[in-house]
């Protein structure tokens, strides 16, 4: 080993150490941004599954509220659901939309993501509905 080589691989390793980190970070938050947008679509169809099971479209909306609040508890604040679009009607359909603010502040710095997901069900056709 030369004289002007000694100490470079702890120089090396400061240097890269942050990078490295970074990039840990960035695959920690890009895994949770894509486990969050499968529990936001799952809340989505189950919402839409909900309230394509009742009667009116206030109760659709009590329960598909419900069920997309109990299905994101603990994962997203704030989830809402919108059933705007749908067809209330006999062969209809049922089109939830659920948008929620993921909180990001693990990776160190506070950052949010609006998840939204979407799902329709369809109605039966023979079905009455108010």
């Amino acid at each position: 080993m030369s004289g002007g080589d000694h100490g470079s691989m702890a120089v090396e390793t400061v240097l890269l150490a942050p990078i490295f980190v970074l990039f840990l970070l960035f695959l920690a938050g890009a895994g949770r941004l894509v486990e969050a947008q499968g529990e936001v679509n799952g809340a989505a169809r189950d919402a839409a599954r909900a309230a394509s099971v009742q009667r009116t479209l206030d109760e659709a909306r009590s329960a598909a509220e419900e069920i997309a609040t109990a299905a994101l508890e603990g994962q997203c604040a704030g989830p809402a659901v919108s059933l705007d679009g749908s067809r209330w009607e006999e062969g209809g359909e049922v089109r939830a939309e659920v948008t929620c603010e993921l909180d990001l502040g693990f990776l160190g710095f506070g950052a949010a993501k609006t998840m939204t997901g979407t799902a329709v069900v369809p109605l039966e056709q023979f079905r009455r509905v108010d």
